[in-house]
């Protein structure tokens, strides 16, 4: 038996007494709830959000027709996972093989009733991605001191672009690669337009970097209505990582992770709702509940328009950031039981927003971060809920937080250490002791250290 199993065997015997207990959250980690199970924004109006039958694994109650199981075929997945939409209700991702590579974004349109879930630790990732050759062009010219709001020119493909720094990354872009119809900017996963009832769970998403282009961004609703995002990792979005847009209405987005890597350059900017000042009143409700925003978010955490967003018990980790909550033109918020970490200083800003009630719940454990206040009259949601007490988010969030969800198939889903700084050298396994991705949660054996993920 070589170490690295030896390592493993002896972590197994000490770990598996703490896997049954940590198992189990002080919350319900596998109930729909917010925004998601409601058709008012201001009456309790329930909507039966059910997916494509059921949202969780494995799979009971749909007929075996309309389930299908994928697997990595070391390709490009792109026409695979299409197809496996449309022609289902139920799509499992198995990522057992392997990642699934996607060439350029899937669109959707008008897809309703689906559930979409992962296990062994199932990761959809983009073809492309900033190579240092790219980042060390866009040093040398400067990028990153360059306006980005005005000052573009035209491209050599004789495209208009109104900033500077835009103009120059994709000017820089086609000299390098040659991509003067600069496909790599459909960089993206899933593009979801006038969809509604979906459920999407325990997926991880990796996208090829943050980069001042005007690109996709990982998932995107667009007019999509009724849907829970829940136990997702989503890092590296080109444009952003998951944005809400164009009358999107009634979504929950519970218990994700959002982060970037050195992949990204510039643009970590994580979740927008509402593209435009412009956007159609009355729609974009939202909730936010028991995310983990975390390393190099710097803005978007979310920043929204128009919608009644309701912030429940999330956690900032986000050093780096510029700005973490930011309500602007038309928005209400109601931000209650938050933890902002120390060193997380930038935590608010509002330009435009209706009603703001900041809770005395929040917790902000720097002392010289500015506390916000409240905004007009007092911002309540149609639905049920409780508020945990801000002091338990950390260790619940950053435990069960990303795709940590259905553990019987081999994901170390029990304990969750968020490492810091850049060793040397990471190898990650399951307790099955079985390789995983670098995303995914696992034995780390790191310079001979063992810790779990």
């Amino acid at each position: 038996m070589n170490m690295k199993r030896q390592a493993l065997v002896w972590l197994s015997s000490l770990l598996l007494p703490l896997l049954a207990m940590a198992e189990t959250s002080i919350y319900d980690l596998q109930k729909p709830f917010g925004f998601c199970t409601q058709s008012s924004r201001t009456a309790d109006t329930p909507y039966d959000i059910t997916g494509g039958g059921c949202y969780a694994y494995p799979v009971e109650g749909v007929a075996e027709g309309e389930v299908i199981t994928l697997t990595s075929n070391g390709g490009d997945m792109r026409s695979d996972i299409e197809a496996a939409i449309k022609g289902h209700s139920v799509i499992i991702f198995d990522g057992s093989e392997g990642d699934f590579s996607v060439s350029s974004t899937i669109s959707l349109t008008s897809i309703k009733n689906k559930t979409l879930i992962g296990i062994n630790n199932a990761r959809l990732k983009t073809t492309w991605y900033a190579t240092q050759e790219i980042i060390d062009a866009l040093n040398a010219a400067g990028v990153p001191s360059m306006s980005t709001s005005s000052g573009g020119g035209k491209l050599s493909n004789g495209t208009e672009v109104k900033e500077q720094a835009e103009f120059n990354t994709r000017q820089i872009i086609i000299d390098l690669t040659g991509d003067t119809k600069e496909t790599y900017r459909k960089s993206g996963i899933f593009y979801f337009k006038s969809c509604q009832n979906l459920i999407i769970r325990n997926l991880q998403f990796a996208g090829p970097g943050s980069i001042d282009v005007g690109g996709d961004d990982l998932v995107s609703f667009y007019g999509t209505k009724n849907c829970w995002v829940d136990h997702c990792d989503f890092a590296d979005g080109m444009d952003g990582n998951f944005d809400i847009t164009q009358k999107s209405d009634f979504n929950t987005v519970s218990w994700c992770t959002f982060s970037y890597t050195d992949h990204s350059y510039m643009h970590q900017n994580t979740n927008l709702v509402g593209s435009s000042d412009s956007e159609a009143t009355g729609y974009l409700n939202t909730t936010f509940a028991f995310n983990h925003w975390g390393d190099n978010c710097r803005a978007r955490m979310p920043m929204a328009r128009v919608g009644k967003i309701h912030m429940l018990n999330n956690y900032y980790t986000c050093t780096s950031g510029n700005n973490c909550i930011n309500p602007r033109k038309n928005s209400e918020f109601l931000v209650e039981g938050n933890y902002f970490a120390t060193g997380v200083k930038k935590i608010y800003s509002q330009s435009g927003a209706t009603v703001v009630t900041w809770a005395a719940s929040n917790y902000v454990a720097d002392k010289s971060a500015t506390k916000p206040s409240s905004l007009g009259a007092t911002v309540t949601v149609p639905y049920a809920y409780d508020v945990a007490d801000a002091e338990t988010v950390p260790a619940e969030v950053g435990t069960h937080a990303g795709a940590t969800l259905f553990g019987e198939t081999g994901q170390q889903t029990a304990i969750r250490q968020v490492a810091t700084g850049a060793p040397a050298r990471q190898e990650r396994y399951n307790l099955a002791g079985q390789r995983v991705g670098e995303n995914a949660r696992g034995v780390i054996i790191t310079n001979g250290k063992l810790i779990v993920r």
